[in-house]
């Protein structure tokens, strides 16, 4: 016995149930399916990581940022220090200086022939020596600055931005607050939705099975009916009474049948299951789905703490005022501290030379607003009139939910005592359907009579499914006004 035990329990785990059965799932179990089930919960989800990957980027704004830049560039027409009537005067120095002396010694050339052959034999020599000279310069001053090559290595590190970093982050500590918010506020509509479509099949189910038990009703008196019909105690028009109320039966039941079909496809869709996949609902099971609880105790403090749309709403004021800070920022003085290595070829760092060579180098810059003609102050203005706006949202938000908790806490009372009074109303309805079978029987009482009763004892029955259903989505209707629908 013990064996076979243990093999059915090995079957359901690993999903092999028999054709004839069906899972049995609480409402609990549906919540978490559908949790999972939920694409906008998916969405959701995303957007909580983005937001707490913007968060990680902003963190990072207080850190130096180190980047690195390399060029080339070719131009059709170097750099020239020197001009072209330079260039010539430099290469022909020693021309230049010989012309000049020999003019300037002539005189005194004449009165010293020795001197003259001196300077006649050295003087061509000296003109050449200087002229190499000059034209080494010339050369010395050449660019060669058609192909160009520069790189650098260089570092900021944010020491004052006005206050706008400090902002930036505790925008992104905020728009990580509305993500998170954001995703409860749809569990909380993901759940709501799933505790209607689950509350209306275990209601529809219970409808079934009271129009089945009220159609065996009706046709049980019908065939009483037609049996005293043939003895003569009754007429046939009571029969055609009967036989309308059993139609009328049969289509309620067909109604029933249909609505029932559709909801638990709409419960499946919720719960990411085959839409014809027959499932078994535990609430289902039950005699008594709802019973008469105490008075629900009016608390708005708590949907005020826990309602995410506040939060929401609360989120959004706070990302206007630091919008706000972000654009005061824009009147305030900047100091970056900047850094880094760079090289370039051709270089000046020892002449013009024609490889690479670099430096580091380390400096400040600080940019002061002067004048903008406004624009930072109105765009501040303007920020400041946003964020009035989104108080009033809020103040707005909170008076609303303040009603619908109240208007909550109302509905939780009143279907009580609907169910209260449902529940003395069957007591009522199955006993006149018992003193009215009996009398039928006893033959003191007509068809219609019985019929009248039988229609009272639905409509009873029905009044109390209906208040227990009520009772259970008041209940979650204030769970869901007091932000507490977990």
């Amino acid at each position: 016995m013990n064996r076979k035990i243990a093999f059915g329990f090995w079957l359901m785990a690993f999903g092999f149930l028999p054709a004839g059965a069906q899972r049995v799932l609480s409402l609990d179990s549906c919540r978490q399916m559908a949790l999972r089930n939920n694409k906008q919960m998916g969405v959701a989800k995303v957007k909580q990581d983005v937001a707490a990957n913007l968060r990680k980027s902003a963190r990072t704004k207080y850190l130096p940022h180190v980047s690195a830049l390399g060029t080339y560039m070719y131009t059709s027409e170097p750099i020239s220090i020197l001009s072209e009537t330079q260039k010539t005067e430099f290469s022909s120095l020693g021309t230049t200086l010989g012309t000049g002396l020999t003019q300037s010694l002539a005189d005194l050339m004449a009165k010293m022939p020795s001197l003259a052959a001196v300077m006649n034999r050295v003087g061509p020599g000296l003109e050449t020596m200087l002229n190499g000279l000059g034209q080494k310069i010339v050369d010395a001053f050449d660019t060669d600055t058609r192909n160009m090559f520069a790189g650098t290595v260089m570092f900021t590190q944010p020491v004052f931005m006005g206050g706008s970093i400090i902002a930036m982050n505790k925008m992104a500590d905020i728009n990580e607050q509305l993500a998170a918010n954001s995703m409860d506020a749809r569990r909380q509509a993901t759940i709501y939705k799933l505790d209607q479509a689950y509350w209306q099949v275990v209601s529809l189910y219970h409808k079934q099975k009271l129009a089945e038990s009220y159609l065996d009703l009706v046709k049980k008196l019908d065939t009483d009916v037609y049996k005293m019909i043939e003895e003569g105690v009754a007429t046939k028009s009571d029969g055609l009474s009967v036989d309308v109320k059993v139609n009328e039966a049969e289509m309620t039941l067909t109604k029933v049948n249909d609505g029932l079909v559709l909801s638990r496809m709409l419960l499946n869709q919720l719960c990411g299951l085959p839409l014809d996949e027959q499932v078994t609902l535990a609430d289902e099971q039950t005699e008594q789905i709802a019973v008469v609880e105490l008075k629900p105790e009016l608390d708005v403090d708590a949907a005020v703490t826990n309602r995410p749309e506040l939060k929401m709403l609360q989120n959004s004021v706070d990302l206007s005022k630091q919008t706000t800070n972000i654009l005061k920022a824009g009147n305030m003085p900047q100091l970056l501290l900047t850094g880094g290595y760079a090289v370039s070829n051709p270089n000046m760092l020892n002449g013009f030379e024609r490889k690479f060579r670099g430096f580091w180098h380390l400096g400040v810059t600080l940019r002061v607003p002067i004048w903008n003609w406004g624009d930072v102050m109105y765009k501040v203005r303007a920020s400041k009139g946003a964020t009035s706006i989104a108080n009033l949202e809020l103040a707005e938000a909170r008076e609303l939910i303040e009603l619908q908790v109240n208007q909550s806490t109302f509905k939780v009372d009143e279907a009580n005592k609907k169910l209260t009074m449902a529940l003395k109303n069957i007591q009522h309805a199955d006993e006149n359907l018992r003193t009215a079978n009996l009398g039928f029987r006893e033959g003191v009482i007509t068809p219609t009579t019985v019929m009248e009763a039988q229609t009272a004892w639905l409509q009873a029955q029905s009044q109390k499914i209906d208040a227990e259903i009520d009772v259970k989505m008041s209940q979650v209707d204030l769970q869901k006004a007091l932000g507490t629908l977990e």
